[in-house]
């Protein structure tokens, strides 16, 4: 078909309503069907995830809240912001090209964060009214200290997903995009439409109490308080084993393999996807591979006498290197002729020349080009097809360039393209999050812990993704074929997953923050401000897993990988991170936590976010 692509995707589904079943079994397969099938896979993907994720996410918040008003606020505000974030990225569409997957990653973190931020809201909100404050005064509160927080959150996590932004030219940079707006939609909601809801209601929001649910402990106990005060008594025999623990989990990572996501992202049961492996197995020559060395001359024709003959010299040493089965081109249309014989031969008109000959150039070769193809039976993602792109593209040629296309060589460039941009995007990345860590704290030694504890998070979900999705470990459970990584999911994970860590690092630095400068005691800073926290990190840990878990069941290996990847890290950062190592690093550094030069403390002071020294430290105000 010479129709764009939406035309022929029309044509197959009328060639599909008149296809009957018979004797034969008929399966269609090829680049329109398989388009299809990952369209129509990624839709019924994001309804089962949504089917699932909702119902859980509500109960789950009813246990949290003890209370179905108070529970049911959250999601409601998590649905706004997903239709908010979906609505953008439409719009975005009409600017930029959009990933078909990026509908379902919009989704899958508008849902986490604004359920996550509303948790914080609505259980400080619910503190402040239990102690005593009126409802004005609750709400002023709760947005000076968990709104606060959940601003510099929203911003850590959108610098997170802006590494995506430095891969222009692909759709990770849409996606990174519509992440952002997402965020940023579901913190506006957070700031406005909850406060807004949580006026009117007042008292009520704790209206239908679950019974035995949700009773308030005195302040300095619970277990959270005793689990913090037992790490920071042994802070370095927690901290050790947790840090190794960590790094075995990110071992795995050391043998990724990254490749294009071909048919195999499918699941095994997909229809087209059968048709293609019934292709390969069935049928002689499908499974090879076809590199394009392309023999471009910018001033000159490739028919000419010594432009031929160096063309023959070419395709002589492409067909000797290894793994290559046969090269096809002008000058391997018999191999009874010589190099003499194909300067003579294209040294007469192309009008003069058999119909077959010029058949083979109106195919081949144009006014300064001429396309030689490399046949190999190796899988065009394997490491002996790249070898031999990068073999094609090392030979020269006189007045002329070589030039590798096809697959496999898409595959390569994609990939290197990545590799050469992952060092500028995690660099900005961690560079702009010090900053903004820092104007929320005025501490140089609290970002510098966030970061590194963050890369130990991300080391051990990368670890767990290549020990599952590569090396093929719970496949047969999980339902997919063991491949290699795409490469653009490590770059999602580390965005979604750097931004979310540093989302529950703000969320539980904050409230230490405020109980050290409340007490005045490190310790006791942290232990409290764990106490406070630690439960509701836990339980939006524990809503997002199964958000993210929900997306898990998806057929489509691309969002399964990025759903397991994104709750293995979840999991790890709202347990060994916060619970064993923030603790355990904040015990050993001390007063050090909270400390910057005084160039750097006086900056703080003007444009930061807040004094960072213990009430009893900070200066009276001039009356």
């Amino acid at each position: 078909l010479n129709d764009s692509s939406p035309a022929a995707q029309r044509y197959y589904q009328s060639l599909v309503s008149l296809v009957r079943q018979g004797p034969l079994h008929v399966v269609a397969t090829g680049q329109v069907p398989l388009n299809e099938a990952f369209n129509g896979t990624l839709e019924a993907d994001l309804q089962r995830a949504e089917y699932v994720a909702l119902p859980i996410t509500l109960l789950m918040l009813v246990l949290i809240f003890a209370a179905v008003v108070a529970a049911a606020l959250p999601l409601s505000v998590g649905l706004l912001a997903i239709v908010g974030g979906v609505g953008g990225t439409l719009f975005l569409a009409r600017f930029t090209d959009v990933s078909q997957y990026a509908i379902n990653v919009v989704t899958l973190i508008g849902l986490a964060v604004a359920i996550d931020y509303s948790l914080f809201v609505v259980n400080r909100f619910r503190d402040e009214l239990a102690a005593g404050a009126s409802r004005e005064d609750a709400i002023a509160i709760t947005m000076s200290t968990a709104g606060r927080a959940i601003t510099f959150s929203g911003v850590t996590v959108a610098i997170g997903l802006s590494a995506m932004l430095f891969y222009q030219g692909t759709f990770l940079a849409s996606m990174g995009a519509a992440g952002a707006i997402v965020v940023g939609i579901a913190v506006v909601y957070g700031l406005t439409f909850l406060p807004a809801v949580l006026a009117v209601l007042g008292p009520h929001v704790d209206r239908f109490r679950v019974p035995y649910l949700g009773r308030r402990r005195p302040e300095g106990t619970g277990a959270w308080h005793t689990m913090a005060l037992w790490v920071m008594r042994r802070p370095l025999v927690v901290l050790v084993p947790a840090l190794a623990v960590l790094l075995l989990a990110g071992s795995p990572f050391l043998q990724l393999r990254l490749a294009n996501a071909d048919v195999d992202a499918l699941p095994p049961s997909n229809e087209a996807r059968q048709g293609y492996d019934t292709l390969l197995r069935d049928f002689p020559g499908q499974d090879q591979t076809t590199v394009e060395a392309v023999v471009y001359y910018p001033s000159g024709s490739p028919l000419t006498s010594d432009h031929v003959g160096d063309i023959y010299d070419l395709s002589r040493r492409l067909a000797q290197l290894p793994n290559v089965l046969r090269v096809q081109s002008i000058v391997n249309i018999d191999p009874s002729y010589s190099k003499a014989d194909y300067e003579r031969l294209f040294g007469q008109p192309v009008a003069e020349l058999a119909p077959t000959l010029q058949q083979a150039l109106s195919l081949t070769t144009g006014q300064h080009l001429t396309v030689l193809y490399v046949v190999t039976n190796k899988e065009y993602t394997s490491d002996e097809a790249r070898s031999l792109v990068r073999a094609v593209r090392r030979e020269h040629i006189p007045d002329g360039q070589v030039l590798a296309t096809g697959a496999t060589a898409f595959d390569l460039d994609i990939v290197d393209f990545v590799l050469s941009k992952t060092p500028t995007a995690i660099s900005a990345v961690i560079l702009i999050t010090y900053i903004v860590l820092f104007l929320l704290t005025g501490s140089v030694v609290l970002p510098l812990k966030a970061v590194i504890t963050n890369l130990f998070s991300i080391s051990a979900s990368f670890g767990a993704l290549v020990f599952i999705f590569q090396q093929g470990h719970l496949s047969d459970l999980l339902g997919f074929t063991p491949q290699s990584i795409d490469p653009s999911i490590p770059v999602i994970l580390f965005s979604i997953v750097f931004g979310m860590s540093m989302d529950y690092e703000v969320l539980l630095i904050s409230r230490i923050q405020e109980e050290y400068r409340r007490t005045g005691d490190n310790q006791s800073g942290v232990a409290l401000g764990l106490e406070k926290s630690g439960r509701l990190i836990t339980g939006a840990a524990a809503i997002m897993c199964a958000v993210f878990l929900a997306f898990g069941l998806a057929q489509v290996v691309i969002i399964k990988s990025i759903g397991i990847g994104l709750a293995v890290a979840i999991l790890i950062d709202a347990t060994v991170v916060r619970i064993l190592i923030v603790p355990s690093v904040m015990r050993i550094l001390g007063r050090a936590n909270w400390w910057a030069p005084r160039p750097l403390a006086l900056l703080h002071a003007r444009i930061g976010a807040g004094d960072m020294r213990p009430v009893a430290q900070q200066a009276p105000s001039p009356s």
